[in-house]
């Protein structure tokens, strides 16, 4: 089965035991989450696709959290010429890592 899933204002492409990084969502390591806005559902094939509008009401994909962490650093940098103007700063997201169990 293959599923498109829209998790924290993305969308990801998944089947089952995939792992994904997805935008930090609540949920112990160790534990499972449902994600429950399923764009559409397809068989392994492609034979049998479902499109939601927007979502497939009846369709739910379980995954269990792998880690809570951090991305690398990502440098912000600002800067105006003729001015003397430059900024520097650097940013790390928030992620989490999960494995898709089921799709159903």
């Amino acid at each position: 089965m293959i599923a498109v899933i829209k998790t924290g204002g993305k969308q990801y492409k998944v089947s089952e035991k995939d792992k994904i990084k997805v935008e930090k969502i609540d949920g112990d390591e160790g534990k499972e989450v449902v994600f429950d806005q399923i764009l559409m559902v397809s068989d392994d094939k492609g034979k049998d696709v479902k499109v939601g509008t927007p979502i497939v009401s009846s369709a739910k994909v379980k995954a269990k959290v792998l880690r809570q962490a951090r991305d690398k650093k990502v440098e912000v940098v600002k800067y105006k010429n003729k001015t003397r103007y430059k900024r520097k700063a650097g940013h790390r997201q928030h992620f989490t890592e999960v494995e898709i169990l089921e799709i159903k």
